[in-house]
């Protein structure tokens, strides 16, 4: 017997709408089911290749949908671990419309390896909120996905760049769905805390959660469970000092602490 796939147990309904795979995704008014299974392993190449892509309904679908997917994991090919250095993760956030006439707005993440020490003459900006306008330095080396190409927000279409901070730096890879979520949500709870700073381009992410899905963002965690999910961030990042509480795997406490701020759908 071969071993068991967790990811089999996940509910068939919260893979409705959900999309990943190194093409361009396609967006639609109706949620269809998944083409395919949710794979275990996924291997990011360094270099010219397209981006990872990740599809769901909303932002809320997202994290519930990661935070579920304990047997999913995003590392290095074998070919990009022959660097012999830690590889980072880089995370582009879209937020797109299937056309001007909907009110359904989809989410997709896209993934990279970090590629800037490949780039010419690196500026490194002494600005916190870093560059979240500008796509990483390897989208430069590929073909844009179609998505990706009008470079600019528009009725359709808003992204966002997570630049790394010194609460909030890019993930090394391998890491797991579940960690990949804290991630996610450590980013936006950083966004948040620029919210009424208008000097600061770090608010562009919450500002967009707001306008595409005003109901989610409404129902966003308070300052204390936010506190909570980027100390748990930087437990998995290694910052974090002592591990979890004895007993508790992961992935439960990870699913304790993500969920508050995405009410169950889906059961």
């Amino acid at each position: 017997m071969g071993p068991i796939n967790v990811n089999q147990f996940v509910d068939r309904e919260l893979l409705r709408g959900v999309s990943i795979g190194f093409y361009d995704p396609v967006v639609q008014d109706q949620a269809q089911a998944m083409a395919g299974v949710m794979p275990n392993i996924i291997s990011l190449p360094y270099g010219k290749s397209p981006p990872l892509h990740l599809q769901t309904t909303s932002w809320r679908h997202l994290l519930k949908l990661m935070a579920r997917l304990s047997g999913t994991r995003i590392e290095p090919t074998a070919q990009a671990t022959q660097r012999n250095e830690d590889l980072h993760l880089r995370t582009v956030i879209q937020f797109v419309r299937p056309h001007y006439n909907s009110s359904t707005w989809r989410t997709i993440i896209w993934f990279t390896i970090n590629q800037d020490a490949e780039r010419p003459h690196l500026r490194r900006s002494s600005n916190p909120s870093g560059d979240v306008e500008s796509l990483p330095y390897s989208y430069s080396l590929m073909k844009l996905p179609a998505l990706l190409r009008d470079g600019s927000d528009s009725l359709l279409s808003k992204t966002y760049t997570i630049p790394s901070t010194h609460s909030v730096p890019y993930p090394v890879l391998p890491i797991s769905f579940p960690n990949l979520t804290l991630y996610l949500q450590a980013a936006l709870d950083e966004s948040r805390r620029y919210f009424n700073d208008s000097s600061s381009g770090m608010r562009k992410f919450a500002k967009m959660l707001e306008h595409c899905y005003p109901d989610e963002f409404d129902s966003g965690a308070g300052a204390n469970e936010r506190s909570r999910v980027t100390g748990l961030f930087k437990k998995v990042i290694g910052r974090g000092g002592k591990s979890s509480k004895k007993g508790r795997g992961g992935n439960e406490e990870t699913y304790d602490l993500v969920t508050p701020f995405v009410p169950d759908e889906w059961g």
